[in-house]
């Protein structure tokens, strides 16, 4: 079974995906999960499809030297965004298999939240194109890992009202003496 980087706080409650050396741009893939994160999963289905449709765009935040302004991105709070569909499409193709497999575990898939989603760099896939005066560069790829957990959400519960009890700091002295004549108390 593949590590993930993150483990759920309740396992029974999350579903888990991941996809390795999936050829799709590494620094389009990281803008696009992280316009995601956080979201509902049929919310971030219905993002993306708008995303490959040019209805919504994703906002460029960390790798965004020499991306064009578009107005779609001050929805975001940016100015700069672009539409990557490939990206798109993957991250798509990931959520369907998480959104399965929460529903194979017996999990509401309208409660579903993107809790975790991380995209990190494969290793290079390297070919060579051909320069003038007979020399040659590098024509590299830039693959991604990408790992998602979804989670339902905890239902909040308001607390009863109680009256206030004023919260006494103590030292590490105070702590072990407390714990001690607890420890005697119970003999």
């Amino acid at each position: 079974m593949a590590r993930y980087s993150a483990t759920p706080a309740n396992e029974a409650k999350s579903a888990r995906c991941r996809g390795a050396q999936l050829r799709v741009h590494f620094k389009n893939t990281v803008e696009t999960a992280n316009a995601i994160k956080g979201r509902k999963l049929l919310n971030a289905v219905t993002y993306l499809k708008d995303v490959q449709a040019h209805k919504q765009c994703v906002p460029f935040r960390r790798f965004h030297r020499g991306i064009g302004r578009t107005a779609q991105a001050t929805a975001f709070k940016a100015t700069k965004g672009r539409w990557p569909e490939k990206s798109a499409k993957y991250l798509l193709d990931l959520l369907q298999n998480v959104q399965a497999n929460a529903e194979a575990k017996g999990l509401n898939p309208e409660e579903l939240v993107i809790k975790h989603i991380l995209v990190n760099a494969a290793k290079k896939q390297r070919r060579r194109t051909y320069r003038a005066h007979g020399r040659i560069n590098p024509y590299q790829a830039s693959p991604s890992h990408i790992e998602i957990i979804v989670s339902e959400e905890e239902k909040t519960v308001e607390k009863a009202e109680e009256e206030r009890q004023t919260v006494v700091f103590q030292n590490r002295k105070q702590l072990a003496a407390k714990r001690l004549r607890a420890a005697t108390n119970k003999k």
